[in-house]
């Protein structure tokens, strides 16, 4: 696609969201981060009014999809059935992380006159999320399967439906504990791929998506704490430091907003070592694995 005279970085997102096959989506996507990373796309968003910003991104049909509840066992990748199941899920939980990331920018970023600090963070992770699903649908396509040739769900996009008017909420429900969620889950993962043979995949996911799923987990957190702190003081600024007594607020938000816009306690156990490099410790989610009572 050609370079597009002026255009923002809001702009550029949609290009991206609008793009419905997922190989050619984190390719733009891609494209666009180096292109704000370079300052070759300066301006975040213009004043004029905007495009509005898709309740679902553009998607192909390729990939069948049913309800969680009607998803078949991945298995512990004992098998090659079972290992092409696992990387399949992966595959489809990056190829939505993309458009999350891209949506956050789009949706949130002006809407909330948020720092150029914002727009960069989310710009890195999308372009992390859309390596990720360009190496794991390659690495699919090694172990004799392809990016639709299995059934998915779409319980990522119910939870960005589900948070599309509140940017805090976003943060917490996709960032603080899907994502982290997933790193609670992947290093057992890589160790049965290492347990089953592929060598190749667990690699893959301990040197290139762990490590990096831990940063987005972070840029969740300290968005979270930024938004949250802001709201008290206006002028706050994006290098900002939180004291022990604001942060203690800030997890009592946090706890509020994800019994709000998550259903049922939190699922143990919790890996708390990436968890606290992500800059979340046990107050944050431990509290949160406990189901919440009703004073009413």
């Amino acid at each position: 696609m050609g370079e597009i005279a002026n255009e923002t970085l809001m702009e550029a997102a949609l290009r991206v969201l609008n793009t419905a096959d997922p190989f050619e989506k984190a390719r733009l996507g891609d494209e666009v981060a180096e292109k704000w990373l370079k300052g070759d796309i300066a301006i975040p968003y213009h004043a004029s009014p905007d495009t509005p910003v898709p309740d679902r991104p553009a998607r192909l049909a390729n990939v069948k999809l049913v309800s969680p509840s009607e998803m078949p066992k991945l298995g512990k990748a004992g098998s090659l059935q079972s290992r092409r199941a696992i990387v399949h899920s992966l595959v489809h939980t990056e190829s939505w992380a993309i458009d999350l990331s891209w949506d956050i920018i789009a949706r949130f970023g002006k809407q909330e006159s948020m720092p150029r600090d914002f727009f960069t963070d989310f710009v890195k992770v999308a372009q992390d999320e859309g390596r990720h699903f360009t190496l794991l649908a390659a690495r699919l396509e090694e172990l004799g399967s392809s990016y639709g040739a299995l059934p998915a769900h779409d319980g990522l996009w119910d939870s960005a439906i589900a948070t599309s008017k509140d940017l805090l909420a976003r943060l917490a429900i996709e960032h603080c504990v899907h994502e982290a969620r997933g790193l609670d889950v992947l290093p057992t993962t890589i160790s049965r791929f290492r347990n089953g043979g592929d060598e190749k995949t667990a690699d893959l996911l301990e040197k290139v998506v762990y490590p990096e799923e831990i940063t987005h987990c972070a840029a969740g957190v300290k968005w979270f704490k930024y938004i949250y702190l802001r709201s008290k003081n206006p002028a706050l600024d994006s290098d900002f430091e939180v004291s022990d007594e604001s942060e203690a607020e800030v997890i009592q938000k946090f706890h509020e907003t994800v019994r709000a816009f998550f259903r049922g306690p939190l699922k143990p156990p919790f890996n708390e070592a990436a968890r606290k490099t992500a800059g979340f410790g046990p107050q944050w989610y431990e509290p949160l694995a406990v189901k919440a009572f009703s004073t009413e």
